[in-house]
């Protein structure tokens, strides 16, 4: 069984997440103008391009290093059924190309990954497979600091 370069502590922080994430919804209460307790705080589902959550994913995912990046989509492909414990060398290896073709990796992975419906589960689909139990206590969401970045790519703050 091939070792992780990411820990199942970090992909779990970003199964919950994700999942918070995943339930938002385009406008559902156009009309609001009311107080949360008059529309039954509909609004708090909403993706309104604001969402915390998702700038608190993306950054935590921006920070973990290449190696750590590349297991993450690996396993979202192993979630995501495009092969099984046995082909992770070739999911890996996938993964490294797909990040050559990015002219901001980092960034990129990061939308990439959020960009695909249900990644919480597909993530812990992924580490199911590998029979790794992610359900133990949670990081909080600066366990992986700035010290890990890889050096060749400095991050942008917008």
């Amino acid at each position: 069984m091939p070792e992780l370069a990411i820990s199942a502590d970090k992909v779990a922080f970003l199964i919950e997440k994700a999942r918070e994430y995943d339930v938002k919804e385009t406008e559902s209460d156009p009309d609001s103008g009311s107080n949360p307790t008059d529309d039954d705080a509909i609004d708090v589902l909403q993706d309104n391009g604001s969402d915390p959550v998702g700038r608190e994913l993306t950054s935590f995912i921006i920070t973990l290093n290449e190696d750590e990046q590349i297991d993450l989509v690996a396993l979202m492909w192993l979630g995501r059924g495009d092969g099984g414990p046995d082909d992770w060398d070739d999911l890996r290896a996938r993964a490294v190309e797909a990040r050559t073709e990015y002219q901001n990796p980092r960034r990129e992975i990061a939308h990439y990954l959020l960009g695909e419906p249900m990644l919480g589960d597909l993530l812990a689909d992924g580490l199911d497979a590998f029979g790794i139990d992610w359900t133990d206590e949670r990081p909080s969401a600066d366990s992986s600091g700035l010290s890990e970045r890889d050096e060749d790519e400095p991050t942008k703050r917008r």
